[in-house]
């Protein structure tokens, strides 16, 4: 049932979009809001609707960072590791991220709590090191600080 949701879903955002190739991002990005995430049916979909290849959907969706092929935790920590932020301990602040809530960068803890994400801007590079959570911007990240964000977002 939720695959036939999905497929109706896919049409009407496709179709929003004038079945136009050339918006194959912002479909991807509308198809994400509604879902959640981009599941192999509805890359298929997609490619279907707006009749290209699997390949260049996919192509798409692995080359922007904001893409997710499997659901989100429940909170999602972004941490900058740009260039500016990296003058101002972004690795430092990285390493905390992935031992104090053990998951990788790019990754969602096993039981779905968190998913740590890298971005390479957030433009806030004056108040780095710069972090989003859940959508909200923070900048002059500490470790200490992290951990507050995150617990005051799970809770």
């Amino acid at each position: 049932m939720q695959e036939l949701d999905d497929k109706k879903m896919v049409f009407k955002v496709c179709q929003d979009h004038g079945n136009r190739p050339a918006d194959l991002v912002q479909i991807l990005h509308e198809v994400q809001a509604h879902k959640g995430f981009l599941s192999d049916e509805v890359l298929r979909e997609i490619a279907s609707c707006l009749n290209l290849s699997r390949a260049e959907v996919h192509g798409v969706v692995s080359f922007y960072h904001d893409f997710r092929r499997v659901p989100a935790g429940k909170t999602v920590v972004k941490i900058c590791l740009a260039e500016a932020c990296q003058a101002v301990g972004c690795d430092e602040l990285k390493e905390h991220a992935t031992q104090t809530l053990s998951v990788g960068l790019g990754e969602t803890s096993s039981g779905g709590a968190v998913s740590l994400q890298h971005v390479y801007c957030l433009g806030n590079c004056a108040l780095g090191p710069a972090v989003m959570i859940n959508g909200n911007l923070y900048g002059r990240v500490t470790p200490e600080k992290l951990d507050a964000l995150v617990s005051e977002a799970e809770s």
